[in-house]
């Protein structure tokens, strides 16, 4: 009998220490969330925690408002869908043990989130930077990006002229945009 296949998204092992040491890391902290003004889209600005680079990573509307969400501390009475996804990894006994962004191809970023399992099991997740930042700090996990983003290197330029930081006035604003445009239905009618 042939064993089932794992995921393509999904390794078991880390990669081999020689492909990590081409791969130089920056320990980043979300310095907060912006506005491009010309595409009207969330952007997540990331920061060195140690310096003064930034990068900015354009998002989806649910992404930001789940990233706002954790920052501002505020928690609904049901779980959302990342706080649904950091119960189920800790309801199989693992941890989130950080998000590595990694690379920037066709203005698309790709990112890891690094999963460890009691038993020493270490699951690599190929996932989008949105999802795996909202994931980090709702698990207070560390956030890192390839040095080569911050320097250019991955061959694309990333644009800031546009980016207008919301202010925390704007940031409710949005919020309350976002929770007044959910349709009480989709979230199902129950009776006791």
């Amino acid at each position: 009998m042939v064993p089932p296949r794992r995921p393509a998204a999904v390794r078991r092992r880390p990669p081999s220490p020689r492909a990590e040491e081409y791969l130089t890391v920056i320990e980043v902290q979300v310095s907060g969330l912006a506005i491009d003004d010309k595409t009207k889209s969330p952007v997540v600005i990331l920061q060195e925690v140690d310096g003064k680079r930034i990068l900015p990573i354009w998002i989806g509307q649910n992404e930001a408002n789940a990233i706002a969400l954790e920052l501002a501390g505020q928690k609904f009475q049901r779980p959302l869908t990342h706080d649904l996804l950091i119960s189920i990894i800790r309801g199989l006994r693992a941890d989130v043990v950080k998000v590595l962004i990694s690379e920037l191809k066709e203005n698309t970023f790709f990112a890891t989130v690094l999963l460890k399992h009691d038993a020493a099991d270490m699951l690599a997740v190929d996932a989008r930077p949105s999802d795996s930042i909202a994931l980090a700090l709702r698990a207070k996990s560390p956030i890192y990006v390839s040095e080569k983003l911050f320097d250019g290197g991955s061959g694309e330029k990333v644009e800031t002229e546009s980016l207008r930081h919301l202010t925390d006035e704007e940031q409710a604003e949005e919020l309350r945009r976002y929770l007044e445009s959910l349709n009480p239905e989709d979230f199902g009618k129950f009776q006791l």
